[in-house]
């Protein structure tokens, strides 16, 4: 018997879970913990996976440029990798992406693997960015973008992880 992952938009009663989901990844340095105060402000941007009404995974589109997002935030619980959960996240975000009209989506991530699965390739440069866009980035002050950007003010908080993209 296999057991349904529903996937659905995040609700603000969500957020203690999602900070749950992310805690023991950012003790083990694959993601950066957020403040609650940064779930809030973005939870429409996430989605969770629930099994029997427990939330086991979550993972967020995050729209950057007319043209270009990142997935974000993507965990699952330990119990749950390898079941599904982060397959089915990654899809319906790129689904997303496509819904609003994003033509590439990338991320930071240590499972290269995983999103090689999904049709990404690492990043060689930062030529995904047009000059003139990578100017318009700069003045945000998001840290996802700042990492995209490969700026020096995040480098002491790199986790050393890979810049993949994929072209919907």
């Amino acid at each position: 018997m296999t057991t349904a992952i529903t996937l659905r938009p995040a609700r603000t009663s969500d957020v203690q879970a999602i900070k749950e989901l992310v805690a023991p990844l950012a003790e083990r340095r694959i993601l950066i913990a957020k403040e609650s105060v940064t779930y809030f402000e973005s939870i429409q941007e996430f989605l969770v996976a629930e099994v029997d009404g427990d939330i086991v995974g979550c993972g967020a589109l995050h729209v950057m440029w007319e043209d270009l997002a990142e997935i974000r935030t993507l965990a699952s619980a330990d119990p749950w990798r390898g079941k599904g959960v982060g397959h089915a996240l990654v899809e319906r975000l790129l689904a997303k992406a496509r819904d609003v009209g994003v033509g590439r989506v990338f991320c930071l991530t240590f499972e290269v693997d995983f999103f090689v699965r999904h049709g990404f390739t690492v990043m060689a440069d930062q030529s995904a960015v047009d000059p003139a866009v990578y100017s318009e980035l700069l003045r945000s002050a998001d840290e996802g973008i700042a990492e995209f950007l490969d700026l020096a003010r995040v480098k002491p908080n790199t986790l050393g992880n890979t810049r993949m993209i994929r072209t919907l």
